[in-house]
């Protein structure tokens, strides 16, 4: 009698999942570079479709249980973030990595016209993240710099990946191209949906709060730059702000900010390093 054998299929490598990123930024290049040329303050671009959907699932399914990713819970945000990749599946590390191929770093400077950026292997504030219901991230500034404050954070690169996501669910990115006191304008969850979006000094936005009975996940990038923005030195720590800047919780995250801010600037990493980064020695 003939034994047969099941044997897995071979885990997507990095290369595979960059090639297929390739492939639909170069069919969508020009398309991407008229909506990150829109005129909007905040600018972003979206590519949907962006992996073969049977690639798209896998990385979806292979995220961790939220119990085995760090919660972050304040009058801020609300979310679980997970840096640490080697805790996780591999195909999340070749999935986070995948964007940081040299042929997708091209393509996005083409799309946005940011020249000299870099992707961050230490992942500062980058990784994976998971939403669920009752979850938010309230308008804000992203934080000036990577870890070691040599280079400014030019670019958000948000790859949504939670199948059946509608905008109706929460979960949906918002850009407040008139400040945290004007209007935002949406950029939903998608699933298979990559969002780009400009960081600099006044690149607000936020996430509003999931409302759905699912779990909306994301992998994320951050490209920097020896360069700001607008070619002017600044520095300021991730700053939030109350929607519409209204109410008592607007009041105390200023205050908060101030000081944040203020202390990150006089004494540098030496009282405060940020956690979330990839430790390849843990």
């Amino acid at each position: 009698m003939l034994e047969t054998r099941i044997t897995a299929a071979p885990l997507p490598q990095r290369k595979e999942i960059a090639d297929g990123i390739v492939a639909r930024l170069t069919e969508t290049l020009d398309e991407a570079r008229g909506q990150w040329r829109a005129g909007h303050a905040v600018r972003s671009a979206v590519i949907d479709e962006l992996l073969p959907e049977p690639l798209a699932l896998a990385i979806g399914s292979a995220f961790p249980s939220l119990d085995a990713m760090t919660a972050k819970g304040s009058i801020r945000e609300r979310k679980y973030v997970g840096a640490q990749m080697n805790r996780y599946s591999p195909l999340l590390e070749e999935a986070v990595f995948a964007f940081q191929d040299a042929r997708v770093i091209a393509l996005v400077a083409e799309i946005t016209g940011l020249r000299a950026i870099e992707p961050d292997a230490d992942l500062y504030a980058g990784g994976i993240s998971a939403m669920a219901p009752g979850n938010f991230l309230r308008p804000h500034l992203d934080n000036s710099h990577d870890a070691r404050r040599q280079r400014y954070r030019v670019l958000n690169l948000l790859y949504y990946v939670t199948p059946g996501w509608q905008e109706a669910d929460g979960g949906s990115l918002q850009l407040w191209d008139n400040g945290p006191k004007g209007a935002p304008r949406t950029i939903a969850s998608k699933f298979n949906r990559l969002a780009l979006m400009a960081t600099d000094r006044c690149s607000w936005h936020s996430v509003n709060e999931v409302v759905g009975q699912g779990v909306r996940q994301c992998v994320s990038n951050y490209y920097f730059s020896e360069q700001s923005p607008d070619r002017q030195p600044y520095f300021h720590a991730t700053s939030f702000r109350a929607e519409h800047c209204a109410g008592l919780a607007d009041v105390v995250m200023r205050i908060d900010n101030s000081v944040r801010t203020a202390v990150l600037k006089l004494t540098g990493n030496r009282l405060y390093t940020n956690p979330h980064r990839y430790d390849r020695s843990a």
